[in-house]
C-alpha cells in the first residue's frame, strides 16, 4: 500500500456497546469480595484509568465465574449477534452503502467460537449476499483489528468492491474464579465489551459517508522472545488471560522504531501525525507511548477518553478511539493518523491513514 496513491477509504464507522455500569459500583458490589484476599485490589481498580464500562454480563447480578466454557460460549452466540448487527448496521448506514453490495465480511473477535459462526449469522440478518466473500480474524488479541482493516483494505482494492470490518468483543464473559494472583485483577479491571465496525471502500474518491480515512501503509513487530508476558488461554472456565507486568517495557523497546519505520517509507514524519488512535490496553501504556513518541500533551486524549467511557475492548477498542478522532475533526484532510494497537506475540500492529 505504500509509495502511491491510496487504494481504499474507510467512508463509514459505527459501534454498538451494552447497558454500561460504573468501575466504583461494580468494584464494591462485588469485585472487592471477589479478590478480598489481594491487597492491591482496590487500588488497582482505582487507578486503572476506567471510570464507566459496558457488559453483556454485569456481575453484580450474575456471577459468571463458576460458568463452564461451553455455557460462556452459548451466551456469547447469544449477546453478540444483536451486537454486532447495530454496529455493522451504523457503519453501513454512515457510508451510505447496502448490504447486499459487500463483497468481504471480516469478522475479528478472540472472546468466544461457534459454528457456523458470528459472520455468517450476521450476513445473513443483514442482508448480505449469499456468495459473500467471509474472512474470520480469531484469537489475536487487541490488535487484530489493524490487520483486519489491511485486509478488507486489500480486498477493495483489487476487487473494487465495498468490504467491512467488524470487531466484537465480549471479554466480561470470561471473569475468572477467585484468586489471588494480581494479573487477574489487573485484567478485570480493565477489559470491557463493545462491537465496532467499519466500511472500506475501493478508490481515495469512494462515494460515501463522512469519515474519509484513506489507508496509506500496515506495520507490525512482533517480539516472540516475550511471547509469555500475554497470553489467552482456553480453560474449562471460559478464556483466561495471562498478564505480565513488563508489557509497557517491552513495547518501550519497539513501538518508536515501528512508527518511525512505517512513516519513513511513506516520506512523513511524527510531525506529520495530527491524530493518534492508540490502542488504550492501559494507562501505562499510553503513557509508555506518549513518552517513547514524544508526543505533545492532548495527543492521546482520544485514547485516554476511551479507556476512561468504555475501558479495554480488545480489538474493537482502536476502532472507537478512532472514531473519536473522527467525530472530534482531529485530522484536517490531507492530514494523517496512526492507528496502533498491541497484544500477544507481544506484537504490535500499526496502520497509517489520510484523512480524504
Amino acid at each position: 500500500m505504500s509509495g502511491g496513491a491510496p487504494a481504499a477509504k474507510i467512508t463509514g464507522m459505527g459501534h454498538a456497546v451494552p447497558p454500561r455500569y460504573e468501575q466504583q459500583a461494580v468494584w464494591e458490589a462485588f469485585f472487592a469480595r471477589h479478590y478480598a484476599t489481594v491487597p492491591a485490589a482496590e487500588r488497582i481498580f482505582a487507578t486503572a484509568g476506567v471510570r464507566t464500562r459496558h457488559a453483556v454480563v454485569n456481575p453484580v447480578g450474575e456471577d459468571v465465574s463458576c460458568w463452564g466454557t461451553a455455557a460462556r460460549m452459548q451466551r456469547y452466540l447469544a449477546e453478540a449477534v444483536p451486537l454486532g448487527k447495530d454496529a455493522v448496521a451504523a457503519a453501513l448506514t454512515d457510508a451510505g452503502v447496502a448490504a447486499c453490495d459487500v463483497g468481504l465480511f471480516a469478522v475479528a473477535s478472540c472472546t468466544g467460537y461457534v459454528t457456523p459462526g458470528i459472520d455468517i449469522r450476521l450476513a445473513r440478518d443483514l442482508g448480505m449476499s449469499t456468495d459473500v466473500q467471509r474472512l474470520l480474524v480469531g484469537h489475536m488479541g487487541c490488535y487484530a483489528a489493524v490487520p483486519g482493516l489491511g485486509a478488507v483494505n486489500d480486498f477493495a482494492a483489487a476487487r473494487g468492491r465495498p468490504a467491512v470490518l467488524l470487531c466484537l468483543e465480549l471479554p466480561t464473559l470470561h471473569i475468572q474464579p477467585a484468586t489471588d494472583e494480581v494479573d487477574q485483577v489487573v485484567a478485570h479491571a480493565l477489559f470491557a465489551d463493545a462491537a465496532a465496525a467499519v466500511v472500506v471502500q475501493p478508490g481515495d474518491g469512494a462515494a460515501g459517508g463522512p469519515a474519509g480515512y484513506a489507508v496509506l501503509d500496515i506495520a507490525a513487530r512482533t517480539d516472540v522472545t516475550t511471547a509469555e508476558y500475554m497470553t489467552w488461554d482456553v480453560t474449562d472456565a471460559g478464556f483466561r488471560m495471562g498478564l505480565s507486568p513488563r508489557v509497557p517495557a517491552v513495547l518501550a523497546r519497539h513501538v518508536r522504531d515501528v512508527v518511525a519505520g512505517l512513516l519513513g517509507r511513506n516520506g512523513l514524519r511524527l510531525s506529520d501525525v495530527d491524530g493518534w488512535a492508540v490502542h488504550p490496553g492501559g494507562r501505562r501504556i499510553l503513557e509508555v507511548v506518549g513518552r517513547r513518541l514524544e508526543l505533545p500533551a492532548g495527543a492521546l486524549d482520544a485514547s485516554y477518553g476511551v479507556l476512561r467511557d468504555y475501558g479495554n475492548c480488545s480489538s474493537a477498542t482502536v476502532l472507537l478511539v478512532l472514531g473519536r478522532l473522527r467525530s472530534a475533526g482531529a485530522v484536517s484532510p490531507g492530514r494523517h493518523a496512526v492507528a496502533m494497537a498491541f497484544g500477544p506475540g507481544l506484537t504490535l500492529y500499526a496502520a497509517l491513514l489520510r484523512a480524504a
